[in-house]
Order: C-alpha cells, then structure tokens, then sequence
C-alpha cells in the first residue's frame, strides 16, 4: 500500500510569504500609540521595534539551524521530539494543537469580525458570526490541495505590503516632523520604558515559526526553510521599522498617542483623503485574512505529525490525509471548532497572552538544540545552514527569551500558572496514550 504524503507546495516564495505574512497582522497598524507611549520618546520607540526585530532575528536564525536538519512536518514537536524525548516533545505539540494555536485563529477571527463589521456599519452583535465565517472559509481553502493556500498567502502578503511601502514612503518624503527625538508628555501609567516597549514588538514579531510546522510541505526544506525564516525576517523589519518612522515624521508624538489605535489611519487620511483611510482598513482586514491563512495552515501539520506516531487521541482520523487534497483536513477542522468555541465562551486574545510563557519556554528549549545538534556534529555534516556568528546568536536568542520569559512572571503571574496548568492537562493524555501502546 503507497504511503499517504503532503504534497511539496511551497517554493521559496509562497514559504517566503507565509513567513511574512503570519507575522504581520493588524498590529503594526494599531500598535504605533501604545509602544510611543510606554517607550517615552519616538526615538527610543524606533529603537525597541528594532531591537524587538534583532532578538527575534537571532531566534529565527536559531532555529532555521535546528530545522536544516530536520526536514519532517510538525516544527517544535518534531525537533524538541528528537532532542528531548518523546515527552517534552509531547507537550509541546499538545500546547499548540489544543490552546494556542486554536486561540490563535479564534483571537484573528475575532479581531477580523470586529473590523470588518465596524468598516461597513454594521451591528456590533455580528462581529463573531462574521468572524467564524472568515475563519470558516479559510478553513475550506485549506481544505483543497495546498498550491491554493501558497497562491493566497503570496496574494494577501503582496496587498499588506502596499500600504506598509505607502506609509513609510509617505512619512519619508513629506513628512512635516523630525521622526527621531520627540517625547511624550504622558507615559503609559500601566508602567513604561524602553525594556517594557521592546517586550511589547516581540509579541509583534512573533509567528516566524510556523513555517517549520509545515517542512514536509516546502520544496528541498534544508535550503529553504532557513532563506525564508532570515529574509522573511528582515523584511518584517524593514517594514515595522519604515512604518514606524513614517508614522512618526508625519504626525507628532502627542498626536499619535492621543490617537492611540487610529494614529496610522490618520496618516493614510492625510496621504490620500478620506478614501485613504478606508482602503488602509480594507488592507488590513486582507492582511488578518493572510495571518489567518498561515495559522491554519500551520498548526493542524503539528496535530497530523502527532497522530502519525499516535500520539493524539483518535489518532487514526487525524493521521489521515484526503484522497484528492493531500491536506489533513480532520486536523485542520478539530482545530478550527476549538478555536470557534474559544470565540464564543472566553476572550481569545487573553489565552493568546496566557499562552505568551509557555510558547517561549519551549523556544528556549528548542534554542539550547542548536547547541546540543553542534556537539553532536561538530564538523557540519549533516547541516545545510549553519548560523552565522555561533555561539552569539543562539545566546542573544536565548537572553532575550529569558527577558520575556521574567516579564511575564512578573506582569501576568496569574496567566502563567493558567497556562503551566493547561499544558500539564497533557501529561494524563500522554501518559493514557502510552498505556493503550
């Protein structure tokens, strides 16, 4: 009997633009007041969307690294797996597959519903329905064979990177401001600082590594996986960098804080009118359709590579592939009626933040693998990448996951010991799963 495989759809490009695209969302657009404001002056906000971009660059590079050298679906599962065993890697996959990934999608579709129903002036009641059917109809895109999502990431990436190169070019050449150098009056009252600004652009950046879930996927991943990790990256830079200058040479600090989440319309309004303001919100409700696009994408691959080794319960339905599609499509369906219920009975951008820790302690882990896969190879045989500047990067990596990591202990204690709590939930599925074995 031929074994069932994922067809190898993404090229350089399309991987290329999931990278891109999952990362930028909707806050690069809204966050411009909040991170001014906790940073104290624009040019210390400049630098924490820099330095924010540096760090996750360094993780990035990290991991490309570890992923060179472990080309099978599934992303951390797969590498914390085989560098820790079966039950570390266990959690892990357990962690993205019933809580964050499903808060992910539900957090997305939530915000797209909110968006998109107070774009055409509808009633604020309809935000979830229009929500789920976002989410509804990309799941049915994922659903068909993967060449349709890769054409609709490279799509949607290509709309959100115009109104980024408008901004930025706009605040350029006609900016009426210095964008470096200017304070702000009134500092965020919920605490504030260049460290505090910095830890809120790495959440910003985050969603890099979804590209790893889906190696099985990517056309020669030893190559590929790691272009597209650091040039998606660098791009994703450039562009939070450019905006943010742009945003701060055309209106002034004060303006933009008291503007708070509608600084970046107000600029698109004195580029373009009116009109300009609207097609930035039609940008943006495209720009959450293509982060969607990537999260449900990636994170049903992981569920699927788990029940491959019968690791999830009903593990033979999930393991399956459609006949035609090639696509896991019970995975990607169990996983967005998770996040549909998540919409419904809780806020889903709050167990997003819950979920904050637990993410970057299983990076940390996935960061010291580099250093594990070097001992065990100490000449490169098997790497196709090999990061530069070894042992820095992975150790900034690793700093800079540890600074978020004490940020949240002492900011949201509470939401870390949710979020210990429901990954530990796993260990009695683990453990049941075994027993059956």
């Amino acid at each position: 009997m031929e074994k069932e495989e994922l067809n190898r759809g993404f090229g350089l490009w399309s991987s290329l633009a999931l990278v891109i695209g999952t990362i930028i969302g909707s806050g690069i657009f809204f966050k411009q007041g909040a991170i001014l404001q906790t940073a104290g002056s624009t040019s210390m906000a400049l630098l924490a969307w820099l330095a924010g971009g540096v760090l996750t660059l360094t993780a990035g590079m990290t991991v490309a690294e570890v992923g060179s050298q472990m080309t099978e679906t599934g992303g951390l599962y797969l590498y914390l797996t085989k560098l820790y065993g079966k039950t570390i890697g266990f959690l892990s996959g357990w962690m993205q597959v019933v809580f964050y990934g499903p808060a992910m999608m539900g957090a997305i579709a939530s915000y797209f519903g909110l968006l998109f129903t107070a774009l055409f002036n509808l009633p604020k009641m309809w935000s979830i329905p229009v929500g789920m059917v976002g989410l509804g109809l990309i799941g049915l895109l994922n659903s068909l064979p993967n060449k349709n999502s890769a054409f609709f990431q490279v799509l949607t990436t290509t709309i959100k990177l115009l109104p980024i190169v408008g901004l930025t070019i706009f605040g350029l050449f006609f900016g009426q401001n210095d964008a470096l150098g200017q304070t702000v009056h009134t500092v965020s009252s919920h605490g504030g600082g260049f460290g505090v600004a910095v830890l809120a652009t790495l959440f910003a950046y985050d969603g890099w590594v979804t590209l790893a879930n889906i190696s099985g996927e990517i056309k020669n991943p030893q190559k590929t996986l790691p272009k597209a990790i650091v040039y998606g990256l660098l791009v994703v830079i450039v562009a939070y960098v450019g905006v943010s200058y742009g945003t701060f040479s055309s209106l002034g600090a004060n303006q933009i804080v008291a503007y708070g989440e509608q600084a970046t319309v107000h600029v698109a309004e004195a580029a373009f009118g009116l009109f300009g303001g609207r097609l930035l919100s039609l940008a943006v409700l495209v720009s959450l359709l293509g982060t969607l696009n990537g999260k449900v994408l990636s994170f049903p691959r992981v569920l699927y590579a788990m029940a491959q080794q019968g690791e999830f319960p009903f593990a033979k339905t999930f393991a399956k592939l459609h006949a035609s599609s090639k696509t896991p499509n019970a995975a990607i369906w169990l996983m967005i009626g998770i996040g549909y219920l998540m919409m419904w009975v809780t806020d889903p951008n709050q167990l997003t933040d819950y979920a904050v820790f637990i993410t970057f302690l299983f990076y940390i882990l996935a960061f010291i693998g580099a250093f594990i896969l070097r001992r065990r190879d100490p000449k490169g045989e098997k790497r196709d990448f090999s990061m530069p500047l070894y042992p820095v990067i992975p150790i900034i990596a690793i700093l800079g996951s540890l600074y978020v990591e004490v940020s949240e202990l002492m900011n949201d204690l509470h939401g870390v010991l949710i979020s210990v709590i429901i990954v530990l939930l796993g260990l009695p599925v683990y453990y049941w799963l075994n027993n059956r074995k």
